[in-house]
């Protein structure tokens, strides 16, 4: 297969039997060292339930992400922008992201939004948002060249996150992130095939740990912020000091048409 990263001839890496009855090859990119599964034919069956029941950090995630988004936008982007939290399963997110007063929006054509009705993409009266997030998404992508291109469309800065492959590759049942029980991941990053996207999109890429910013901003300083924002001590200190008046209230009222008493 060709990487669909940068297109050089993948060899085949692994093999593993995803939802306990597919087999499947899995291909690594010698340049790059992106790896991809081949053509993921069980797709429709591993997105039966958009939220797989394996997915017991969801919660911890969302509280985790929340504050750390919360110090990026605060430090490295317009706080009053509208953002988009792209691949936002239920909602949980952009409630979270909306009662700390950013105006958050959430686009996902799998899951219902349970936690943030009324505040979906259409919701937001804009196609061109300050920032995109997208948690634990870029690992479900097909084709990820051209989901970024989709996703620059609607952003010039995706903030997002996904594992980084180790350097020396565990075989598919050597890795939980290969996630064989549910067999939604099939698109697998090193650092430098991430690198190689934003070469290709003229991006500026920035990493810590398993979060990442691409970004079309030019600025400078960005690279200090966003190392001070990602750090978990730092971002729970602008979380707490630096917070934006909360939108439940305003949200509550432009749902119903109701004031809440003595608010």
């Amino acid at each position: 297969m060709n990487c669909k990263i940068c297109g050089s001839i993948a060899a085949a890496f692994g093999s593993a039997e995803l939802l306990r009855r597919y087999p499947v090859t899995y291909y690594r990119c010698p340049d790059c060292g992106f790896v991809q599964t081949e053509e993921p034919y069980w797709l429709e069956e591993a997105y039966l339930r958009p939220i797989n029941i394996s997915d017991t950090g969801i919660m911890a995630r969302n509280i985790y992400n929340a504050t750390i988004v919360s110090a990026i936008i605060k430090i490295c982007f317009n706080p009053d922008g509208k953002f988009i939290d792209y691949g936002g399963g239920y909602g949980i997110f952009v409630r979270m992201m909306r009662d700390r007063g950013f105006d958050f929006y959430r686009d996902d054509k799998y899951c219902d939004n349970l936690f943030a009705s009324g505040f979906d993409v259409a919701d937001s009266g804009t196609s061109h948002f300050e920032l995109l997030t997208a948690f634990e998404v870029f690992e479900h992508f097909v084709s990820p060249s051209a989901e970024l291109e989709k996703l620059l469309q609607k952003s010039d800065s995706i903030l997002f996150t996904t594992e980084i492959i180790p350097d020396n590759p565990p075989q598919p049942a050597e890795w939980w992130y290969y996630a064989l029980d549910h067999g939604q991941h099939i698109s697998f990053y090193t650092r430098n095939s991430l690198q190689c996207m934003a070469n290709k999109n003229g991006l500026n890429y920035f990493n810590r740990g398993n979060t990442h910013l691409f970004t079309r901003v030019k600025l400078s300083a960005i690279p200090l912020k966003f190392k001070l924002a990602t750090h978990p001590r730092i971002a729970r200190f602008l979380d707490m000091f630096l917070r934006k008046k909360p939108l439940n209230i305003s949200d509550y009222k432009q749902i119903t048409g109701m004031n809440i008493t003595g608010v």
